[in-house]
């Protein structure tokens, strides 16, 4: 049985994917779907307690705000 996995949504590929972790094919189509969908905005490493903290709070108002929406 073909699976056409470029039709499935990306939630239904991942859990293909984690259900059939042998699946190359699969696996390739869900890499490349993600990294095409990925930001490319980078940031830089923090270099302090500081800026450490100041990350873990923006992640965690990030979280909030994809809860809420």
């Amino acid at each position: 049985m073909n699976l056409d996995f470029s039709a499935m949504s990306k939630s239904e590929l991942r859990t293909y994917v984690i259900t059939h972790p042998d699946n190359k094919a699969a696996f390739h189509t869900f890499i490349d779907r993600f990294t095409s969908e990925a930001s490319p905005e980078t940031f830089d490493l923090p270099n302090s307690n500081a800026e450490l903290e100041e990350v873990e709070i923006l992640i965690k108002q990030k979280l909030e705000q994809l809860k809420a929406g």
